[in-house]
């Protein structure tokens, strides 16, 4: 098994990046205005000022012209960042890869058609651009082998078309990467608060104005704004997230290395992936991956995602593989085992593994 992920971030780059948030939220709060809550209701801005307050930190810290804080997490701000640029059976060119199941629906639900390309090849997404109304990109990888370089995919559709809209779904990676498709060209990013410590059920919609100002006018419903009060809370949960996330990846890396230096007897390698956060995949030597999970959610370790990386995932997650990598390897499903330290580090994980699958051999026996 080969993997590419994506390039994190360093501790110290992330200590920076909470710095240049805390900046842009005083570049448009004061101080006693900070400590508010926030309103709620549907003033004649359209929304509570708290959330537009909000909208404007986030356009700010990420250099785009404005935002929109919306409902349905990461698919709804997908979902309606789509609607602003496309009617119902126009074409949205893809990768080819196994499409995210809510991704897929949001496809279907809008009537949309797509059109497939591989993203590693330059002269078919040179032509590829000329077969659809836009181009969708997710960020972190959609099967092991890819390792396109999402500005390189970008900067090739605009030189050959550069009025066509570039929406790119940015779950996994904000926080982690350098840059984001809207700090490298692409015209919209999406990604849902909820994986970055945020409030349950919103979404970010960063980038052109005139996309932004669409999904403004159509959501003027109070039931669809996002409250003041919530919006706060994201803004508190993206100060703290860049720090904590650069932590976790930090001990994914030493994860890493500690199982492949043979600190787990039983798991025979260990890579780094993006699937779709940055995990380690684990291979065992024998195809026992769903009692070893079992065995380990009894010495503490999550057995499965609340929000792949929410303020409710504190313990380490020992799940299974993800969908994307067992599409591709199937027949090492009940091999391999898919590990996030979360806000643990990854001692507590060897121990944890070692327990388990102690465990798992005694009851063989």
């Amino acid at each position: 098994m080969k993997f590419y992920p994506l390039e994190p971030i360093s501790l110290d780059d992330a200590k920076e990046v909470q710095f240049r948030f805390v900046r842009a939220i005083a570049d448009v709060f004061s101080g006693s205005e900070f400590f508010q809550m926030g309103d709620v209701g549907v003033p004649p801005s359209g929304a509570p000022l708290r959330t537009r307050k909000v909208e404007r930190v986030l356009a700010k810290f990420f250099g785009v012209e404005d935002c929109a804080l919306v409902r349905g997490a990461g698919t709804g701000a997908i979902r309606l960042s789509l609607a602003a640029y496309l009617e119902a059976g126009e074409t949205v060119i893809i990768h080819d890869a196994p499409v995210y199941p809510t991704t897929k629906e949001t496809f279907r639900m809008l009537g949309l058609k797509t059109y497939i390309v591989d993203f590693h090849d330059e002269k078919a997404l040179s032509d590829a651009v000329h077969h659809g109304k836009l181009l969708y990109i997710q960020h972190t990888r959609q099967k092991p082998d890819d390792h396109y370089d999402l500005g390189r995919v970008i900067a090739i559709a605009k030189r050959v078309r550069p009025e066509l809209p570039i929406v790119v779904d940015e779950n996994y990676a904000v926080f982690k990467t350098r840059h984001i498709g809207v700090q490298v060209g692409a015209d919209v990013s999406t990604f849902s608060a909820f994986k970055l410590l945020g409030p349950e059920g919103i979404g970010v919609v960063l980038g052109s104005k005139d996309c932004i100002e669409r999904i403004h006018e159509r959501n003027y419903s109070g039931g669809g704004q996002v409250q003041g009060p919530e919006a706060m809370e994201v803004l508190r949960a993206f100060t703290i997230a860049p720090v904590l996330i650069a932590v976790q990846s930090e001990q994914v890396s030493l994860l890493a290395d500690l199982l492949n230096a043979g600190s787990v007897p039983g798991i025979r390698e260990a890579y780094i992936a993006n699937a779709q956060s940055r995990t380690v995949i684990a291979r065992l030597d024998e195809p026992i991956a769903p009692q070893v999970i079992a065995a380990c959610e009894a010495f503490g370790a999550a057995p499965y995602p609340v929000g792949a990386e929410s303020k409710y995932e504190v313990l380490p997650m020992i799940y299974r593989a993800s969908g994307t990598v067992l599409e591709s390897e199937p027949a090492l499903k009940p091999y391999l085992l898919r590990i996030n330290p979360m806000r643990a580090g990854a001692r507590l994980v060897v121990d944890i593994l070692n327990k388990a699958l102690a465990k798992v051999r005694s009851d063989h026996d």
